[in-house]
């Protein structure tokens, strides 16, 4: 494993950069398009579970249980001070959350607890290795027919968004995305036990393709 690969990595890698992650997605990512339908593909139920897993400073997290008031919602992040911005964020919407600190490869849920997972820009932080227990531990606290939705980079389909990624991976490290740039994302859900893997859409931006995945645990 590599040195502090453990250790959770700030949202843009340096935490003095945090405070800028919000308004930085929200203009270059499409961000309101990408994440309404990442919701959208989950097919969210009333009376679902619903983690947002790595939930940063926890948008993702809102528009779900503003649109699905009556679900229960839970977000989880391993860095402490993202999910300060997360809590201050809750309080202006006056929604009560509850926000976890913990790690994706470890997370502090037993068997079964889940209907949905939903991650967003998350899994090209984290190592080859990291990313297949990651979602070994999803699909342990998925429920049977549970579903895991994702929306992070995906294959680069043209030298545009080859070269826009290009940025990303100077950022976030060659080696953790590398997986992304491969389009290895669907392989390694199917190798952690998922079902019906796809690729779903993917949408040009500024710093390269982003792709949302949807896999089920099997009944």
């Amino acid at each position: 494993m590599e040195k502090n690969s453990d250790k959770y990595k700030p949202a843009l890698n340096y935490d003095w950069l945090t405070r800028f992650y919000d308004p930085l997605i929200q203009w270059t990512l499409r961000e309101e398009t990408f994440k309404s339908q990442l919701i959208r593909q989950a097919q969210i139920q009333t009376d679902h579970h619903v983690l947002d897993l790595a939930c940063g400073t926890a948008t993702l997290t809102i528009l779900i249980k503003n649109r699905f008031p009556e679900a229960t919602v839970i977000g989880l992040d391993g860095d402490p001070k993202v999910l300060e911005i997360a809590r201050a964020k809750l309080a202006k919407e006056q929604l009560d959350i509850p926000l976890d600190l913990g790690m994706s490869f470890d997370l502090p849920y037993t068997n079964n607890s889940f209907d949905r997972v939903l991650s967003s820009l998350f899994f090209h932080h984290l190592t080859r290795e990291n990313k297949s227990r990651t979602l070994a531990e999803v699909h342990r606290v998925l429920k049977p027919g549970g579903e895991i939705h994702i929306a992070d980079w995906g294959r680069p389909r043209s030298a545009l968004m080859r070269t826009a990624f290009f940025l990303v991976q100077m950022l976030d490290g060659f080696a953790t995305t590398k997986d992304n740039a491969d389009g290895l994302i669907p392989q390694l859900l199917l190798e952690s036990g998922f079902i019906e893997v796809s690729e779903t859409v993917q949408y040009p931006t500024l710093f390269g393709p982003l792709s949302l995945y949807s896999a089920r645990k099997p009944d």
